[in-house]
């Protein structure tokens, strides 16, 4: 692996030593089994380990030894890694390709924190956005808030797409258990029609609150939406040629920095809650990017979910390294993509009600270090962003699990699991359905890691030509987190460790974790396509052949809109 990663010049020659001393020990440590190591380390499921913000990280079954993480720790240290972190929550702009600040942690700060942007404390600004969400959702939740026709808000859609989408579908999923359920949440996102005449195919407009969330309200897929959402409110309560004011102001509410595009649209600005350059839109859901969370379980609820986030930003930012939850992950994630060759990691939430969260961290991850250059521009010689994917167990047992356990890529797992079922219920041997599933999570864990060798196989008395296929190599590795119960606090701190997990990580590659240029090329040739399409005459088109082609056949087979 060609190690010649750009990084600061001050510690460069540092660097690379500690990152061939890692490749070096890779190779050593390479026939070692897990089952060894445990062997040769009784007590190591309780020393490798560590705890904070309500959340309990064994990563003992990851193939590291106390030699590997030192070593890691080394190669954080050679980031200046305390000194980035540091950096961060003083406000300085690391985002550099943006000029920006990053400070999503500020929008789960205490009201007597301070953080600065260009000489300013923002956290009264964030304190006043979240009074006001807070007011706004109670009025709403108490019927106060009525509609056009003046009958209460029954259903709530939110439009976004993204970091818009994501983490308010996302959270709403996870605390469906502390939600009203009385109201109903939907959430729009595709530009795919369908999207959004299915989520309001069985509601009544007259009883429909839309929250537009976009902050430059310029997004494309999000304002079509929008657009969809006031024809279809216009057309049963209103004037569907005219954009009446009256009936957008009491079904309309934008999340956004735009007043100007808010207003035009016909939404109140009085209505319109503001978030900053310096929250990226991955890092938003706890920004007024949740006013649909707070809609659904309320502002005591959603500030105990800030509370959780808080919680472990203040773990993040001052504790050791070597005992710090985002640095462990982190620095395992490097380890397993640089020096294992993992190219992706699997996400195993056993628990039904964190089933977006997979795809959730695939923005928060993917989006912010799929980059291949690093903060100079130079190119990145080593692997940077693995892919993260996943589905709740045990679902995910029956279909994937097989190429974890028997496939010929090495596959590191996350599994998250609860103590305490929110739904308990009894089983058929009059336990709890919630000890099945703990126990497979568990078994799982197990399995891949220590695995069934080919003797262990024979001795069950199988068929000498079924033993390799009932063979399990295992050595895969894996990390546990566990909590008491998914609540909005626990939800809260499981998120900010991705977070800075995510940022750890980037720091070790020196990219930038918190800019997506990468989606910028295709939107734009997505605009000249789209014109080209709906052109009336023949578009002289100037792709290349395949897209050409493509655009001339879809002409062809289209039936227009009338």
């Amino acid at each position: 692996m060609n190690s010649s990663l750009s990084i600061p010049s001050s510690v460069a020659l540092v660097w690379r030593s500690q990152w061939h001393a890692l490749q070096a020990h890779a190779e050593q440590l390479g026939p070692r089994h897990l089952s060894e190591l445990f062997a040769a380390d009784p007590l190591r499921g309780e020393r490798l380990q560590a705890e904070a913000a309500g959340l309990y990280l064994d990563y003992s079954k990851q193939r590291v030894t106390d030699e590997t993480l030192r070593l890691l720790l080394e190669l954080a240290g050679a980031c200046s890694l305390e000194e980035r972190i540091a950096a961060m929550f003083h406000g300085d702009k690391i985002n550099t390709t943006e000029d920006r600040a990053v400070l999503h942690v500020a929008l789960r700060a205490p009201a007597d924190a301070q953080f600065c942007v260009d000489g300013r404390n923002i956290v009264p600004d964030v304190q006043a956005v979240l009074e006001r969400m807070a007011i706004f959702a109670e009025s709403v939740r108490s019927g106060a808030w009525t509609g056009h026709t003046g009958k209460r808000v029954r259903n709530v859609i939110n439009i976004g797409i993204g970091g818009s989408d994501l983490g308010p579908v996302m959270a709403y999923e996870a605390l469906r258990a502390y939600s009203r359920r009385d109201l109903r949440f939907r959430f729009v996102s595709n530009v795919d029609s369908t999207d959004f005449v299915e989520a309001t195919r069985d509601l009544d407009p007259a009883e429909t609150l839309f929250i537009v969330c976009s902050k430059t309200f310029s997004t494309l897929e999000t304002l079509t939406n929008a657009h969809a959402a006031r024809d279809w409110c216009l057309q049963a309560l209103g004037d569907a040629n005219v954009a009446d004011r009256r009936v957008v102001a009491k079904h309309f509410v934008a999340v956004s920095t735009n007043a100007d595009g808010v207003a035009e649209f016909g939404i109140d600005t009085a209505q319109m809650f503001g978030f900053w350059d310096w929250v990226g839109g991955r890092y938003s859901m706890d920004s007024a990017i949740g006013l649909s969370t707070m809609l659904a379980v309320g502002a005591d609820h959603f500030r105990s979910m800030l509370a959780g986030f808080y919680a472990m930003d203040e773990h993040f930012r001052t504790t050791p390294l070597h005992r710090n939850l985002p640095v462990l992950m982190g620095l395992l994630a490097i380890w397993n993509a640089n020096f294992l060759g993992a190219s992706t990691v699997a996400v195993l939430p056993y628990e039904q009600y964190l089933k977006r969260f997979p795809a959730y961290l695939q923005q928060l991850t993917m989006e912010s270090n799929g980059k291949h250059v690093t903060l100079n521009g130079a190119r990145v010689h080593c692997a940077t962003g693995p892919i993260y994917w996943g589905e709740p167990g045990t679902n995910g047992q029956h279909s994937f699990y097989q190429l974890i356990h028997q496939g010929t890529r090495l596959i590191p797992c996350d599994f998250i699991g609860f103590c305490q079922a929110l739904n308990p219920m009894p089983d058929q041997h009059g336990g709890d359905q919630h000890d099945l599933l703990m126990a497979n999570l568990f078994a799982q864990s197990e399995a891949l890691a220590f695995g069934k060798s080919a003797d262990q196989v024979k001795a069950e008395g199988t068929p000498v030509a079924q033993v390799p296929h009932r063979t399990f190599e295992g050595n895969r590795p894996s990390t546990t987190l566990l909590a008491a119960r998914l609540d909005p606090y626990t939800l809260g701190a499981l998120v900010a460790l991705y977070e800075h997990s995510v940022f750890v990580q980037g720091i070790i590659w020196n990219i930038d974790s918190f800019d997506q240029w990468g989606v910028e090329l295709g939107k734009a040739l997505a605009k000249r396509t789209a014109a080209e399409i709906a052109s009336g005459e023949d578009p002289e088109l100037n792709h290349d052949s395949s897209t050409n082609t493509l655009i001339r056949r879809y002409r062809r087979q289209r039936v227009p809109c009338t």
